[in-house]
Parts: structure tokens; sequence; C-alpha cells
């Protein structure tokens, strides 16, 4: 008969059944409470100090409420109180920019990352995006979430093995999870990507003129708002601009944006537009800026003769260039040159004078592709964006693409995957209160479309730029007639 250890030291669990395979289990030893009470203790400092470390902010506050407390008792407490919210509100009146960027953005952020902390686990699980493994379920990680009014950037983390074309495909699933209007899967380091949450639309009013700088600059004109709330900012020195949108879509509000944005540079002497105006509508308007600060042209055949004329001065720019810089700075003598074409595809494509339409083509091809290092920018506006009408539309870096009709038109504009990676442009309302200048902007370095739109420009701010064209009127001081 085997012999059978009873007591804490059991190493083999006793069995009636002789006949029974032994079942072994560990020895069981007995923790002395004293070393548990240490263990604790630890445990309880390195999770204090970790919150003290991981919340500084919070922590100071209730240590000082704390100490006033016990000095001073309530009435300490609510004095401290009260002159802390009138700090804040006098901070928030007088410095906004700094309290939004310093207190109320990390206070924002913070509490939409505990909402988004308290539903990961269940959205990740119903979306599928936690998959099982080895008998447990593997989460995506929660990274930082930056928040502003309008949306919120949180930094995920994927499961090995998953890609952000997953993520992409179960948006509408997170945007429904998470409370948000839509969800949009921005590209990230290789296994992360940054969901963008919109909570509330940016977009959805008139948004108006941006005020004129008085010292602008051509790597950042501000011409409108993101969907993020933050200004819209658009390069035109160093690159090309395609603009492609719908009869109604806002092209018209986003050229005098940038003709707005650069004109006390115009005044300046440092910068030049020349506009072509084939439809004689748009431009024309205020013609006598471009007459004042540039050029303009409106017949097919002027258009051909002021751009060739631009081709000219920049060959012998580039000439004068050669061998001494390679980059171009703004000056009097070399002022930096917008060529500013609405309806580029009437001169493309729709012109029925054949050799116009090829001066206007390899005039334009000249200078998309030997233009940007010496001062010369590009911006294109048409409706039609098929290869047909604009065979060189692949020279513009930056493209905008508005309102337009069908879902292909999207890719052809933006470029492939750009409609995938929620650029829906055919679908952005044709109501002038609520589509109008709303548009989808990608970037050279930047292949993720970001949703914009661009500020009214009305014919009275139009007006008021014209006004300042026109020399002012010194009245005729009468001789005296002597009596």
């Amino acid at each position: 008969m085997r012999k059978v250890v009873t007591g804490d030291q059991v190493a083999q669990i006793y069995n009636r059944d002789p006949l029974a395979f032994p079942i072994w289990r560990a020895p069981v030893y007995r923790t002395p409470g004293w070393i548990i009470a240490i263990a604790q203790l630890c445990r309880f400092l390195y999770w204090l100090a970790r919150l003290i470390i991981r919340h500084p902010v919070v922590s100071l506050v209730l240590a000082v409420l704390g100490f006033t407390w016990s000095e001073t008792g309530w009435l300490g407490v609510t004095l401290l109180v009260v002159w802390s919210v009138l700090v804040l509100v006098g901070w928030r009146v007088l410095w906004p920019v700094s309290f939004a960027r310093r207190a109320a953005s990390p206070a924002r952020s913070r509490a939409r990352a505990w909402r988004y902390r308290r539903r990961w686990a269940s959205v990740m699980t119903i979306s599928g995006l936690a998959p099982w493994y080895q008998g447990r379920i593997i989460l995506p990680v929660l990274g930082k979430v930056r928040s502003t009014r309008y949306v919120d950037r949180v930094h995920v983390r994927l499961v090995s093995g998953q890609s952000a074309a997953a993520v992409a495909d179960v948006a509408d699933n997170l945007a429904h999870g998470f409370g948000a209007l839509l969800c949009r899967v921005r590209t990230a380091k290789s296994g992360a990507v940054v969901l963008e949450f919109v909570r509330r639309d940016a977009l959805a009013q008139v948004v108006p003129p941006t005020p004129i700088r008085p010292y602008p600059d051509l790597r950042a004109l501000e011409v409108g708002r993101r969907e993020d709330g933050q200004p819209w900012l658009v390069r035109l020195h160093g690159t090309h601009v395609l603009v492609a949108g719908a009869t109604g879509a806002g092209k018209a509000s986003l050229l005098w944006g940038l003709v707005r944005a650069m004109f006390p540079l115009m005044q300046d002497g440092l910068v030049r537009v020349l506009a072509a105006d084939p439809k004689l509508m748009e431009l024309a308007f205020g013609r006598i800026i471009f007459d004042t600060h540039g050029d303009y042209a409106a017949d097919p055949a002027a258009i051909a003769d002021m751009l060739e004329r631009a081709v000219d001065g920049m060959l012998a720019r580039a000439a004068r260039f050669a061998g001494f810089q390679r980059d171009h700075t703004p000056t009097v003598t070399d002022p930096f040159t917008v060529v500013l074409v609405d309806e580029v595809a009437f001169l493309t494509a729709y012109q029925p004078d054949r050799k116009l339409r090829e001066r206007i083509m390899n005039a334009l091809a000249t200078l998309t592709t030997q233009g940007r290092a010496v001062g010369y920018c590009v911006v294109a506006a048409l409706q039609d964006p098929r290869k047909e009408v604009l065979t060189i539309r692949n020279l513009f870096p930056d493209r905008i693409a508005m309102r337009l009709d069908e879902p292909e038109q999207v890719d052809m504009v933006l470029g492939d995957g750009a409609r995938d990676r929620g650029a829906v442009c055919e679908l952005i309302s044709s109501h002038p209160a609520t589509g109008a200048g709303v548009a989808f902007v990608r970037l050279e370095a930047d292949p993720d479309p970001v949703r914009v739109r661009a500020g009214w420009v009305s014919d009275t701010d139009i007006t008021d730029l014209t006004a300042a064209c026109y020399p002012d009127t010194v009245p005729l001081e009468m001789e005296e007639v002597p009596a």
C-alpha cells in the first residue's frame, strides 16, 4: 500500500481508489504575514509614484487642496477654487491661443482618451479587429489621443499580421461604436495607423474669407478651414496646383482666395499673377488687379501669347540662375510668378484652333516641368478631369478635388486609392450653402486626402481689392485770385 503524506507539504492528492493514477501537485508553502504586508506596501507606493508621474497636474492640484484644507479649512479651499477659476477665465479671454494649446487641448485629449479606453475592448472585438490566438483575445494597442473641437486622432498599434486595409474595411463600424460621424484611417509608421474620428462637422456652415495677412507666406497661404477646425494653408511656392470641380463647386472662391492672400506681396512687387480667363466671367471682375500687378488675357490667342512670354521669362531667369543658385527667393527684380488659368479644358481640349491648342499646351507643359525651381507656379482649374482633356495633369504635384459628378473621377484627380481613403467628392452637396467650396486635398508629400472648405470671397471683397489698385486722386489746388 502506498504511503500517503498529509499536512501542508502534500505532494500527492489522496485517492481511495488503489488502481487510480497518482496526481501530483506542488507543495504549499505559507508566506509570513509581515512579508505580504511589505509586498503590498511596495505595490501601493509604486502605483502612487506612477500615478503622480503620469498625472502631475492633477496630483499637484490635489496636494495643494489638501494642504489648504488642513491649514485653513473649507473657507480657504473655496477661496482658492474661486481664484483659480478667475485666473483660467482671464487666461482664456486674454490669451486664447495659449489657453487652447496648453490647457483646453490637453484636458480635452485626456477626457476623450478615457472614453476610448472604456469602450476599446468591446468595439475592437465586435468589429472583428481582435483576433483569437492561442486561447486568448489579442487587442490592438490604444496609443495617444489628440483631440480638437471637431476631430479625434487616435494612434493605434496593430496586432501582428493586421493591415491598414483591414481597419479601413470596418471604419463605419468603428465610427458607430465610438459615437462619431465618420472614421478615416490614416497611414502611420509600419504596424500602426491613426484613426481620425470626426465628431462635429466644422465645414457645415459657409466659411468667411480669411483676413489678409500683412506678411503672407507663399508656402502657407490661408484660404479656408480644414475639417479639424484648423486653418487651410495652400502652398504655391515650389509646386503647381490642379483644381477640379463641377459647375458651382466653388472653384472661383478658391482662386480669389489665393489672390486675396497674396495681395500684400503683389503690392510690394514680390508676386506677379498672369490670369487666363477664357470664360470672361470669374477673373474679369477684378481685371484691374491683374493689369496692375501682372497680366490678363481672355482671348485664346492673347492667352497663348501671354503664356509664351511667361515661358521666355522663365527660361531667361533659369539661364541667369544657372551655376549661382538652386532655389528662388522672391524679389522685386525676380518676383514669384503665378500663372492662374481658369477653365483650362477649354484651352487644351475644346479649343477648335489646333495651332492655338498646341501652343497653349506646350507652354503649360514647359512651365509645369521647369518652373518650380525658378519661381513659377501654375494654378489650373477645370471641370472635366479626364486624361484626354488635360494630358499633363500628372505634372501637378498638389491637387484639389471639389464636388465631382462620378466616383471614378476622384482617383483621376487625386490619384489611385484616394476614394478608398475617404475622398468621396461625388457625395459633396450641390447646395451652395452646404457644399460650395468643400474639397479634398492631396499633397505631394502626403497620400492621405484632407477635407477642407475654401472661404467664400464675395463681390464686395473683390471690389475692395480693386479699389486698392486705383491711384489716389489728388485735388487740384486753386490759385488765389487777386481781389
